[in-house]
């Protein structure tokens, strides 16, 4: 496929000029955030016959850089932060939540359901069912929309959804030699037994099997294919590190503006309290041309300053029905409205679940591209960013590869993650989805539009996409 892609994809319109163009679109569009503009006036999304859902607040502890402030907490701390965080923002009764989702990727083995732990440390109910999912990147998307069909289908009227993920203390495993030996050495009954298993102990057999984000059907790494996936789109390292620098200074803008409106302060046990994320970091393009190819070598164009970097944090999302939400007071945020999830090939198409899910969600909601206000993208590689743009505005793309009769077209970067995103906010595998939602929301009444589009790539070439509505204001 790559080599398909290179020739005829190398050459479509995403080039640096566009890119700078658009950096300056983005940036000038800032003074309409100064205050809430008046939404704009469509249909909406409501469906007959099926319960309207909606999210009264989202939260999430500052996301921050593994190996710093949360470096010896455990995941449920920080989900525990996270709902903590929720219950303060929103003073529900703990007993009123009928249910518990939370998403996460590399599972802590004491707290395998970390939902549950979780939970009850925050207080909740110990009658208040909780579980845990995972879908790589999109886990906490999973989280939200299995909230959704919970409430959809009548059987809760308030759930929690969440993600969380601690990537300072990921679990190392011993070799499957030495583990092997270990559990055969617990049912040795006697020593001399014992002292023959340990007689068998090779200095191999001390050497650790570390984690890694790779794929287990290729074993390539996701950085390797998002390399591969930029350069069989043409896109070059320079327009990478213009969209990286671009995500950066609209983060802080964001930031220092006060809109980063979810992040609630942490106080981390033994240290001071966390009140902002840490890895928003604008430079310059001098500086980010100097570093090295992190993936392929020496001639990739992925960088560690156009890739998201490995992050702590959660977050949490208090879903009702609309019913339920206004009979307890509450003044919604949005409508949850359609949403989809796409799988495509795992080794050529890994990171292109955005591309494939844009157009679904939308005819399943009704809506055109033109229609969508405010578009948060989770941006796991600058280049992945910028080739699911180009693949978006491809005929050739979507006849040849999606079945499509025409292209979707690309969403224009004015609408396009203004806030930062996940290059620049960081990106705690479990907890994202529920970030780019509950920022969807936000933009949506600060900008004053209608219709956001949320969407997420993930490992094993899976994907996520969803239509948030502003509710009335």
């Amino acid at each position: 496929m790559s080599s398909m892609l290179s020739s005829a994809l190398r050459n479509l319109p995403v080039s640096s000029a566009w890119a700078a163009g658009a950096f300056t679109r983005s940036l000038s569009c800032s003074s309409q955030f100064q205050s809430s503009a008046q939404p704009k006036t469509k249909k909406s999304l409501a469906k007959t016959g099926v319960k309207n859902v909606v999210v009264v607040e989202g939260v999430r502890i500052p996301f921050l850089q593994s190996g710093t402030t949360y470096a010896d907490l455990m995941p449920h701390d920080l989900a525990r932060a996270a709902l903590q965080g929720l219950l303060t923002r929103t003073s529900v009764p703990r007993d009123v939540v009928d249910y518990i989702v939370y998403g996460t990727v590399i599972q802590e083995v004491k707290t395998s359901n970390v939902a549950r732990e979780a939970a009850l440390g925050a207080g909740f109910s110990d009658k208040t069912p909780a579980h845990t999912v995972t879908m790589a990147c999109i886990s906490s998307n999973q989280a939200m929309t299995t909230g959704v069909g919970m409430i959809a289908a009548g059987q809760c009227d308030v759930v929690v959804a969440g993600g969380v993920e601690l990537m300072s203390d990921v679990p190392i495993r011993h070799s499957r030699k030495m583990r092997k030996t270990m559990l055969t050495l617990n049912r040795a009954k006697t020593l001399g037994q014992k002292l023959s298993l340990i007689s068998k102990i090779r200095p191999d057999y001390f050497a650790p099997e570390l984690p890694a984000v790779a794929e287990f059907s290729t074993s390539e790494t996701m950085g390797h294919s998002a390399d591969r996936l930029a350069a069989a789109f043409g896109i070059s390292r320079r327009e990478q590190d213009e969209y990286a620098l671009r995500s950066h200074t609209l983060a802080k803008k964001a930031q220092d503006e006060g809109l980063l409106q979810d992040v609630v302060p942490f106080k981390v046990p033994g240290k001071d309290t966390v009140t902002k994320d840490n890895g928003i970091r604008p430079s310059s393009l001098e500086q980010m041309g100097k570093l090295k190819p992190a993936f392929v070598k020496p001639y990739g164009t992925v960088t560690a300053a156009n890739s998201s970097f490995l992050t702590d944090g959660a977050s949490a999302m208090l879903i009702m029905s609309e019913e339920k939400a206004l009979a307890m007071g509450y003044k919604p945020k949005a409508y949850l409205r359609d949403f989809v999830y796409v799988s495509q090939d795992p080794k050529d198409q890994l990171l292109l679940g955005p591309t494939y899910a844009t157009p679904k969600v939308l005819e399943k909601a009704g809506l055109s591209l033109s229609d969508i206000d405010v578009f948060e993208f989770h941006e796991a590689f600058a280049g992945q960013i910028l080739a699911n743009l180009k693949a978006m505005d491809s005929e050739w793309f979507a006849k040849n590869y999606m079945g499509r009769r025409s292209k979707v077209g690309a969403p224009p970067l004015d609408k396009f993650n203004t806030w930062g995103g996940s290059l620049s906010l960081g990106h705690p595998f479990g907890a994202t989805g529920c970030r780019l939602v509950i920022t969807a929301a936000h933009r949506l009444k600060k900008e004053g539009g209608q219709y956001g589009l949320v969407a997420a790539c993930a490992a094993g070439g899976q994907g996520h996409a969803m239509i948030v509505e502003l509710y009335p204001q």
